[in-house]
C-alpha cells in the first residue's frame, strides 16, 4: 500500500487549522471589537505637530488627574462625520477631547471644524501617521479613554454611536472617575 504524500495531507490540515481559528474568534466576548495591546499600559508618547493655531498638548496633559479622551480622526474620514455630535455632547458636559488630526490636509482639517464644530481642548497633526502607529491605530476614528495616571482604559475603533456611548464609554468614564 502507497503512503499518502504530505502534498496530499496539506488541504485538510490546513482546514482543520483555519476551521480552530475561527472557532476560537468566535468565542470572544464581541467579535466585532478588535483587540487593544494598549489597555492597562501608559499611554503612548504623543507626537503632534500644531493644527493652525489651536491649542496644542503634549505627554504631561495625559498625565493631569483628569479621565479623558484622545481621538483620531480626519477631514476625509465619513465615520468621523457621524461620531462628531457625540463628541460635541461629550464635550459640551465637561469631558475633556484631545484629538489627532491622522494624515490630513491641514486646511481641511480646520475648515471640518469650522463646519461641524470644535469638541477639542486641543488639537494636534500627525501628517505621516507615526502616532498613530505607536497608538496601534487601525484606521480613523478611533478614541482612546485615559485615566488621570495616563493609562489607556479603552479603545475604540470605529465611530462612537449613541449605543457605543451607552454601553462602551460611559461605564468606562464611571469606573475611571471612582
Amino acid at each position: 500500500m502507497a503512503r499518502p504524500s504530505l502534498l496530499m495531507l496539506a488541504p485538510p490540515v490546513l482546514f482543520a487549522g483555519l476551521a480552530a481559528m475561527f472557532f476560537i474568534g468566535m468565542q470572544r466576548e464581541n467579535p466585532d471589537e478588535l483587540p487593544s495591546a494598549l489597555a492597562g499600559r501608559a499611554a503612548p508618547a504623543v507626537a503632534v505637530t500644531p493644527l493652525g493655531d489651536l491649542p496644542g498638548f503634549d505627554d504631561a496633559v495625559l498625565r493631569d488627574g483628569t479621565v479623558k479622551l484622545v481621538n483620531f480622526w480626519a477631514s476625509w474620514c465619513a465615520p468621523c462625520r457621524v461620531e462628531h455630535p457625540h463628541l460635541e455632547d461629550l464635550s459640551d458636559g465637561g469631558l475633556t477631547i484631545y484629538g489627532v488630526n491622522y494624515k490630513d490636509d491641514p486646511a481641511k482639517a480646520l475648515g471640518f471644524l469650522q463646519e461641524l464644530g470644535n469638541p477639542y481642548a486641543a488639537a494636534g497633526q500627525d501628517r505621516e501617521g507615526r502616532m498613530a502607529l505607536d497608538w496601534g491605530v487601525y484606521g480613523v476614528p478611533e478614541t482612546y479613554v485615559i485615566d488621570g495616571d495616563g493609562t489607556v482604559l479603552l479603545r475604540v475603533a470605529g465611530p462612537i454611536t449613541q449605543r457605543v456611548l451607552d454601553s462602551t464609554i460611559l461605564p468606562a468614564l464611571a469606573k475611571a472617575a471612582r
